[in-house]
């Protein structure tokens, strides 16, 4: 892993920044329907850039709520849920349609669309979810696949969360 202390997060017009400070929880493809379906939706939207990997996986980087923050743009950020009921928003930059942050509005992370970082962002540890991958596209070589999430995301997000003094800090963006 990096040992970068901040990354910053642009839309693809630079009218939206973001900066995430210290290391990331995680780095990883995500397989799941509701990241597939709102990478398609999102995809179909004037100018927008690619979402979904070559094998159905979108990629992100996790990082505490308390770490991350809009340094520009925040009135462009829309949310976007797949259903009104849905604890998960994403946000999108209105400007460009690039998708920006993923808000498990339960949790205490935030999870940073992984193409919007520089390119030092860090590596994709795995890939999680994969019980929902398309069956028709090839696994990618040398990383590790989960059905679900596997015990050391799970412990890594657990310590993120101890360290936060098992705080949840919600979002005003």
């Amino acid at each position: 892993m990096s040992m970068k202390t901040a990354y910053r997060s642009s839309c693809s017009c630079g009218q939206v920044m973001l900066e995430a400070t210290g290391e990331p929880i995680l780095s990883a493809a995500c397989y799941c329907t509701s990241c597939q379906a709102a990478a398609r939706r999102f995809e179909q939207a004037r100018g927008a850039p690619p979402v979904l990997r070559s094998d159905g996986g979108t990629d992100y980087c996790l990082f505490r709520k308390d770490r991350v923050r809009v340094t520009r743009g925040g009135e462009q950020l829309q949310e976007h849920r797949l259903t009104e009921e849905s604890a998960t928003r994403r946000l999108v930059a209105a400007c460009c349609n690039a998708p920006m942050v993923l808000d498990f509005t339960r949790g205490h992370w935030l999870t940073l669309y992984r193409d919007r970082l520089s390119q030092d962002a860090p590596p994709v540890e795995m890939g999680l979810m994969a019980k929902d991958r398309p069956a028709d596209r090839p696994l990618p070589d040398g990383l590790p696949i989960y059905e679900a999430y596997p015990a050391r995301f799970m412990i890594r997000i657990m310590i993120a969360w101890a360290r936060m003094g098992f705080r949840r800090p919600r979002l005003t963006w």
